[in-house]
């Protein structure tokens, strides 16, 4: 009789771990994704664009590649980085992922290179930095 509660508590215990198993783990799984970008068309460009989830086009610097950053200090009030928290998986209609920013933050990025909004956007599908100059040359991304 002893033996057959102690098998009984044995199972329900072990139920308990699974059932609490089957919840936690997706959570966590869940906790460490986000859907930070999507796709807009951009009428000026002929072509669609990917976008934060505001609909704002993302940029990529050229020259910003295998980790060295160009885009800092005053640059990144024209050109606000698209950060997520550290930890964060990245997700949206590409494959993207992250880089940290020389101050620490955890910037996404698209095929390697850093991505950004533009602060001359307002509007979904807008590309006004499309070409633009100042620390290199801008260009939105087209997936």
């Amino acid at each position: 009789m002893h033996r057959a509660r102690s098998r009984n508590l044995a199972v329900l215990a072990l139920s308990v771990l699974l059932a609490l198993s089957a919840v936690a783990v997706p959570m966590a799984l869940a906790r460490g994704a986000k859907t930070v970008a999507g796709e807009a068309n951009a009428p000026s460009l002929h072509k669609t664009v990917l976008t934060n989830t505001k609909g704002l086009t993302l940029y990529t610097l050229s020259g910003e590649t295998h980790g060295k950053f160009i885009c800092t200090g005053t640059c990144v009030k024209t050109w606000p980085p698209l950060l997520v928290a550290a930890g964060t998986t990245p997700k949206g209609p590409v494959k993207l992922g992250t880089i940290k920013r020389p101050e620490g933050k955890t910037q996404v990025t698209y095929k390697g290179m850093p991505v950004y909004t533009f602060s001359g956007d307002s509007r979904k599908g807008e590309a006004n930095g499309e070409g633009l100059r100042d620390v290199g040359v801008w260009h939105a991304v087209t997936p």
